[in-house]
């Protein structure tokens, strides 16, 4: 059985995963009404990039440190995915103010915090979850 974000993220990336998901529901409902499933679902082009999003955040060599994509330091999305959430966040970014106001602050507020130095070590959400295991 896969697990879901809420069992593979915690704290501050489920929170991240929290807010991209919902910029990418909000540009699937405008972009893909045609190959939506059902009401509230994503097609299934959002919902790999969605996917994709959520294990890129696990590996992050930040861990829970880690700042907002377009601050970081190391770019981990591969050309295609990246170009796709660049649409996704430029088409949503604005539209986060009114549909979830929480969320869109916080992630500008985030965006300020100074940017970490890469650890040295791995501090991965990852590798801290198989660790543990």
């Amino acid at each position: 059985m896969k697990p879901s974000s809420g069992e593979i993220l915690r704290g501050e990336l489920l929170l991240e995963h929290n807010t991209v998901h919902a910029m990418i529901v909000i540009y699937c409902a405008k972009h893909h009404k045609k190959t939506r499933q059902q009401h509230h679902s994503l097609c299934a082009e959002c919902m790999a990039l969605s996917e994709y999003a959520k294990v890129k955040l696990d590996r992050c060599v930040f861990g829970q440190n880690k700042p907002t994509c377009n601050t970081c330091p190391v770019h981990c999305y591969r050309p295609e995915p990246k170009e796709q959430m660049r649409q996704v966040m430029r088409f949503s970014g604005p539209r986060m103010l009114l549909k979830h106001p929480i969320l869109a602050i916080r992630h500008l507020r985030h965006e300020k915090r100074a940017v970490p130095e890469v650890p040295k070590q791995n501090v991965s959400n990852r590798h801290l979850r198989k660790r543990s295991k």
